[in-house]
């Protein structure tokens, strides 16, 4: 059966993964979230991420979670633009997450970046999640 939301789909595992206290995830592998894993990697949100051969020639990302004090670094996950509803935005129009503290991932014609990397580049693109 294929995946209406595939990005949808890894926001959950890892939302559900740190309320388990996981030290770390299993989630099928794609480009797109391959992408976002980076992202969140050079923010500081999750310690890494690698990628694993399962049997039936399918590849899987193992992602490793990031705990502070017994707490998730990632406190909000949210979904902006879905399937059903896209949201675009200018690169003087992207929005900041709590004042800053967080970061809006966005998919740019120069990859997936965080709001701050496409504000330094002054591109836009489509919103793809929130994260504080």
């Amino acid at each position: 059966m294929t995946m209406t939301d595939p990005l949808a789909d890894l926001l959950t595992r890892i939302r559900n993964g740190q309320q388990a206290k996981k030290d770390s995830i299993v989630t099928p592998s794609s480009k797109l979230r391959r992408n976002v894993l980076n992202v969140l990697e050079r923010e500081g949100y999750i310690r890494g991420h690698s990628d694993e051969e399962q049997p039936g020639n399918k590849t899987f990302t193992r992602i490793e979670l990031k705990y502070f004090e017994g707490s998730p670094a990632i406190q909000y996950l949210q979904r902006v633009s879905r399937p059903g509803r896209r949201v675009y935005s200018g690169a003087n129009d992207l929005p900041r997450v709590r004042s800053g503290l967080g970061i809006t991932i966005v998919s740019t014609p120069r990859g997936v970046l965080s709001d701050a990397e496409a504000r330094e580049q002054n591109v836009g693109g489509e919103l793809l999640c929130q994260v504080f």
